[in-house]
């Protein structure tokens, strides 16, 4: 008799399969080729076009010669927004660091910032557009653009910056309030009889005090009196200072964001060569300051046969096609070729060419030779990948070790 136990493990290890993978195709850092990047690029495409529809919809001669077109870019949007939203949703679970259950890990979701961002994308606009046709619906097509926030880099890096420099930020606001109160009061104190339609109260000062310190000077407000006058020099000076230190607080720390995301990247990139996977971490910071990043397009040469041997090449991502003599080989993640031809300090033995868009780093040959010598172990290791190439068939590294065996026997 057929026992009934596996049936419903084996139905129920094809949604979390499905889960997984729609989870990688939603949320993994994709590479340049890969189809996460491809849903990147369809999902950038329709913010930029709803975005770009909202703003000629305002429009009203383009919005009665181009208004079903609108309409219909903004069902468009709401459709594949909200089955982002869906998909975001379900794929979730089981996939946060907590390992909680998974109505905790989507309620998670649901309310984090960039849930609330998903769901405000296409939520507010939908329900407008099914109640009527309204002014608010050009105004909320600008919602999905907060999205690029989680496809932005920069963006990322940004809101990162101000959330780690809160506190400071915090205290440029008090600092301000409490410039804004001074000057509004002293101002206030000064011109309250000669001008008690613009300046009898405070909080009408302040708006004046708020205008002089953001140094937009609309005119609205200004004082009559000498005294008045100079109180709103110091102020147009103060507020001088007053947008400095926010922007420079601000700017050092997406410079400093920047800086640690950029080694982190390189970080991880030199941690999928397995050349350096047995170096400290001391030793890869060292190698680091020697590499240079390079990002080379599919179908771009990278070295030609014949070539002097300049450099060595790690691959982080994507794939190069050598052409030897005999035969084509195909490098891919992780790989690094140029080590022979540097250690012997022979010419090239083929033209690499890249297949798709690669990523790669580059150790130049000064920096290789200087490397090895102070690294008895990584020139150990390089030695022993050399020997180890030797004994595959068809690999760059025999081939350009058997080219320097033969010009050193010719020498």
């Amino acid at each position: 008799m057929r026992p009934v136990g596996p049936v419903p493990r084996e139905r129920g290890l094809r949604d979390p399969d499905l889960r997984d993978r729609l989870y990688e195709l939603l949320e993994h850092d994709p590479l340049a080729y890969s189809a996460g990047s491809r849903f990147i690029q369809i999902i950038i495409g329709v913010i930029v076009l709803n975005v770009t529809a909202m703003i000629l919809a305002s429009v009203p001669d383009l919005d009665s010669q181009f208004g079903t077109l609108f309409s219909c870019i903004t069902i468009l949007s709401i459709v594949v927004f909200a089955l982002e939203y869906a998909a975001r949703l379900w794929t979730v679970a089981g996939h946060t660091p907590r390992k909680a259950s998974a109505a905790s890990d989507r309620l998670g979701y649901a309310f984090s910032a960039l849930g609330i961002i998903d769901l405000m994308a296409f939520l507010p606009a939908a329900i407008v557009l099914v109640t009527g046709r309204h002014a608010t619906l050009a105004a909320l097509g600008v919602l999905p653009f907060f999205k690029l926030v989680r496809y932005s880099p920069a963006m990322r890096s940004l809101l990162a910056a101000v959330h780690a420099e809160r506190r400071a930020l915090i205290g440029c606001v008090v600092i301000l309030t409490g410039a804004v109160l001074t000057f509004a009061s002293l101002l206030y104190a000064i011109e309250r009889d000669v001008q008690p339609d613009k300046l009898g109260t405070i909080p009408q000062a302040m708006w004046w005090a708020i205008v002089t310190l953001g140094t937009v000077g609309y005119g609205d407000v200004v004082p009559v009196t000498a005294l008045g006058k100079i109180i709103s020099a110091f102020t147009i000076i103060s507020g001088f200072a007053m947008i400095a230190l926010p922007v420079a607080i601000i700017s050092t720390a997406f410079a400093e964001e920047v800086k640690r995301r950029d080694f982190v990247v390189t970080w991880g990139m030199l941690a999928r060569v397995p050349l350096f996977s047995h170096l400290s971490a001391a030793e890869i910071a060292d190698i680091m300051r020697l590499l240079r990043a390079r990002t080379v397009e599919q179908g771009e040469v990278l070295v030609r046969r014949g070539d002097a041997a300049s450099s060595m090449y790690f691959i982080t991502a994507g794939e190069v096609e050598i052409a030897l003599p005999s035969q084509q080989v195909r490098l891919a993640d992780g790989t690094f070729f140029g080590e022979i031809a540097l250690l012997h300090k022979t010419k090239r033995s083929g033209t690499v060419t890249a297949t798709r868009k690669t990523r790669l780093l580059l150790l130049d040959a000064h920096d290789f030779h200087a490397l090895i010598e102070r690294m008895p172990t990584l020139a150990a290791h390089v030695h022993k990948v050399a020997k180890a190439r030797l004994e595959e068939t068809g690999d760059l590294a025999a081939a350009e070790l058997a080219q320097a065996e033969r010009e050193g026997t010719d020498r």
